[in-house]
């Protein structure tokens, strides 16, 4: 299992970068290697993704979710992966964005690229496409601020 972290800052308020996180189905506009994402259900998704050449397809589920602070998620099929990302604003129109993620590569192909920190590199990369994403546009292309507990929490 390799774990990995990175953040960028980014110069939107906090809650424009939230709202643009929780756009599942936009993430291949920044997501190397994300070719689609579909928005199931409020808190279930379906992943078709290219890594290494190798494709894959995955359900993942938004396990905890808190409007302008946090969306975390797991896989429910395919490579085992979970994640959480947070939003912590430093001004009022910049906000740093952490990604932190659990991924356990499944095949040859995935834990070379892993070993080899291909992961890493793309995660790297991917945070700071949706830098230049949402500071481009300056605005989400959408929102959802519900809020998930984690399982087995009262809500």
């Amino acid at each position: 299992m390799s774990s990995i972290t990175e953040s960028v800052d980014v110069e939107v308020p906090v809650s424009t970068a939230y709202n643009q996180w929780t756009q599942f189905e936009t993430f291949p506009s920044f997501m190397d290697g994300v070719d689609e994402v579909q928005q199931i259900g409020e808190t279930l998704t379906h992943w078709r993704m290219s890594i290494g050449g190798v494709a894959r397809e995955f359900d993942a589920t938004i396990t905890e979710q808190h409007p302008d602070e946090r969306v975390a998620w797991k896989s429910i099929s395919g490579p085992s992966h979970a994640g959480v990302v947070t939003f912590h604003r430093l001004g009022d129109d910049t906000t740093r964005v952490t990604a932190q993620m659990d991924i356990d590569p499944d095949g040859f192909a995935e834990t070379v690229a892993d070993k080899a920190g291909f992961l890493h590199h793309r995660v790297k990369g991917d945070m700071q496409r949706f830098k230049f994403f949402i500071e481009d546009r300056g605005s989400a292309s959408g929102g959802w601020r519900g809020d998930v507990e984690p399982p087995g929490l009262p809500v």
